[in-house]
């Protein structure tokens, strides 16, 4: 297994496949690197090389006691890059790891980063407040944190529902599907899951959004009922210069595994553009 340890000493797991042009995935809360085999499986066989980690916390990485928000999970993602020396890298982040995207960015720029591709992704900001009046109210936060303190393995079973738009009628949505997300989810530290849901919820992203000067792509189904997509995805793309946008109808949260295919031949595309 490969670690790096950073500067305050928590091991991050990553895998490292392939040669190429480098892409890295951050991956969503509270999942691992493996949510994202279907796309670097992919990309191996088209020549490039991708590189995801664990998030501190979740999977095999340390569950660490501190730094359990947006700086710290950037830094990590830094960590990472600067250990492989990785330069002209494309940038990918699902969900929770779209704002971690992000951050990178706002904390250490575009100095080793070609590409950006945002999917199902947090930003700009997701609780609502004066200046965000569209966004989810505090209490739906609060609601997720006292159901997973309660019974935190039903709680993942119920999310998966909505994740993958299993509840949504006529949804073909595979019992391996399901039960993936469950196992992924319970390898998180529950400190970790807990803290991170107003890493996720509460970052205001906006000032990163603005140091974006690489392509960026933005992907996300219109049917998302984790992270709605009027209040991150259009907005995100009015934020950043040039944004592409690929919209899909219908689609839930968790586009790359129920649409692998398509968001593949999208990324793709992106990629050699």
């Amino acid at each position: 297994m490969s670690f790096i340890t950073t500067k305050d000493g928590t091991d991050i797991y990553y895998k490292d496949w392939g040669g190429g042009p480098v892409v890295t995935f951050s991956h969503g809360w509270p999942l691992t690197a493996d949510a994202w085999d279907g796309q670097m499986l992919f990309l191996v066989q088209n020549g490039f090389r991708v590189v995801a980690h664990d998030r501190r916390g979740h999977g095999r990485s340390s569950q660490a006691g501190s730094r359990n928000d947006m700086d710290g999970y950037a830094d990590d993602l830094a960590a990472v890059i600067e250990a492989l020396d990785l330069r002209d890298a494309t940038l990918v982040g699902h969900s929770t790891g779209g704002g971690e995207v992000a951050r990178y960015i706002g904390r250490h720029g575009t100095g080793r980063v070609a590409k950006v591709v945002l999917i199902s992704a947090v930003p700009p900001i997701m609780v609502q407040s004066p200046d965000n009046p569209e966004g989810l109210p505090i209490n739906v936060f609060d609601e997720l944190r006292a159901n997973l303190f309660a019974d935190r393995s039903q709680f993942y079973q119920d999310l998966a529902q909505m994740f993958y738009g299993a509840n949504r009628p006529g949804a073909k949505v595979s019992k391996g599907t399901l039960d993936q997300f469950w196992l992924w989810s319970m390898q998180a530290g529950l400190l970790n899951a807990y803290e991170s849901i107003k890493a996720f919820s509460e970052t205001d992203f906006r000032d990163d959004l603005a140091k974006f000067d690489v392509p960026t792509l933005v992907l996300h189904g219109e049917d998302d009922q984790i992270v709605p997509v009027k209040d991150s995805a259009h907005k995100t793309a009015q934020l950043v210069a040039n944004a592409q946008e690929i919209y899909y109808p219908g689609a839930p949260h968790g586009i790359t595994s129920t649409m692998q295919d398509q968001v593949n031949k999208d990324l793709l595309a992106f990629l050699r553009s």
